[in-house]
C-alpha cells in the first residue's frame, strides 16, 4: 500500500547520554522533565574501568548501571545537562558520566497542534515537514 505521509524531521537537536549508578535513572529523566526534556530511553549496562581505578572506593561502586538516552531540541541541551550533573551528584567520583552528541535528524510522530503552534510563534521551527512515501 503506497499512501502518502508527511513525514516529520527533527533537526537542530542534541542527544545527551548519561551513564549512572542503578536505580538513579528514573530520578534524572524526572529532573530532565522538569526543566523541558519530553522524556527518555533508559536500559540496562554493566560499567568497567572506574571502579578498579578508584581503589578500596570502588567496593562502593556498582558495576551494574543505567544508561539514559533523551533526545532535546540544541537549545534545551545545556538547560537538561546541568540539571543531570547536579542531581546526579556527578561531581563525585564513581557517579557517572555523561555527554551530548549533535544530532543531523531525527523523524517521529509530532502532533498537528505542536506543530501548528510553530508555525504561529515567531520563533525558529526545528521541525522541517516534507511529503515522503513511506
Amino acid at each position: 500500500m503506497n499512501q502518502k505521509r508527511e513525514m516529520v524531521v527533527l533537526t537542530d537537536i542534541s542527544l545527551i547520554t548519561a551513564v549512572v549508578q542503578r536505580g538513579k535513572a528514573d530520578e534524572l529523566v524526572k529532573a530532565a522533565q522538569e526543566v523541558g526534556a519530553q522524556g527518555a530511553s533508559i536500559h540496562y549496562s554493566h560499567g568497567r574501568g572506574v571502579r578498579e581505578r578508584l581503589g578500596i572506593l570502588g567496593l562502593a561502586v556498582e558495576a551494574e548501571k543505567e544508561t539514559i538516552h533523551i533526545i532535546v531540541s540544541s537549545d534545551q541541551a545545556n538547560r537538561v545537562f546541568e540539571i543531570i550533573y547536579r542531581v546526579g551528584d556527578f561531581d563525585t567520583p564513581g557517579m557517572g558520566f555523561m555527554w551530548v552528541t549533535p544530532v543531523e535528524k531525527a523523524a517521529t510522530f509530532i502532533p498537528d497542534d505542536i506543530l501548528e503552534k510553530f508555525a504561529r510563534e515567531d520563533r525558529r521551527n526545528p521541525f522541517d515537514v516534507r511529503p515522503n512515501e513511506i
